[in-house]
């Protein structure tokens, strides 16, 4: 990566590339490399796992033969690919037949993904004791996302982690505001339900 880039958005590196920059796409595969294999991943689940890098490579390879299509008056490129990435992972689980599972080796980063539940429930934790059942409680909330339907469980993942907004979501998706809304909602509603038990029985409710 020249050091060029590595002060460069997202976006830039994109105009860059289609205008030649062969190694600003360069710098964008390696920014995003392991973050959009993770999130296919998961939306493929545990089984279709063995897929997952070839759904990941097609990502890669729709993105560079789409490059003229993005502009970032349309959003960010990452909410972008992310589409891509979604619309993919979702149409192999279609052909597959199976639901989403999660990938058991997902659980290593389950308290950070515990930070939007903590601040929507208005919930903090100081002690050590508190952290470690936090950090547990990742386990089960990966376990809550894979009950979660196919199409909730995408758009939570694009707006929690991605962090995609409900418009910008709606835009990439090509569904409506109130569509997407609805979904995330049921989506968090679902989660909190599930996880409600875990963390009542570890006196953090």
């Amino acid at each position: 990566m020249q050091a060029r880039h590595q002060d460069m958005s997202d976006e830039q590196l994109m105009q860059a590339y289609c205008l030649g920059d062969a190694p600003a796409f360069d710098a964008l595969y390696a920014r995003h490399e392991g973050p959009l294999f993770r999130f296919v991943r998961r939306v493929l689940g545990q089984a279709l796992a063995a897929q997952a890098d070839e759904v990941f490579q097609d990502c890669w390879l729709r993105i560079v033969n789409n490059r003229v299509s993005f502009s970032s008056e349309i959003g960010k490129w990452k909410t972008w690919a992310y589409s891509i990435a979604h619309h993919l992972a979702l149409d192999r689980l279609r052909t597959s037949g199976r639901e989403i599972s999660v990938d058991e080796s997902e659980t290593q980063s389950g308290t950070e993904r515990l930070e939007w539940l903590q601040a929507g429930m208005d919930l903090s934790h100081h002690s050590a004791e508190d952290t470690a059942h936090w950090r547990a409680a990742g386990q089960q909330l990966l376990q809550c996302l894979e009950a979660l339907p196919a199409v909730q469980r995408a758009v939570f993942l694009m707006h929690h982690e991605d962090g995609a907004t409900l418009e910008e979501l709606a835009q990439a998706l090509e569904l409506g505001f109130e569509t997407v809304k609805s979904r995330l909602r049921y989506a968090l509603q679902k989660l909190r339900n599930c996880m409600q038990g875990y963390l009542q029985a570890g006196g953090l409710m």
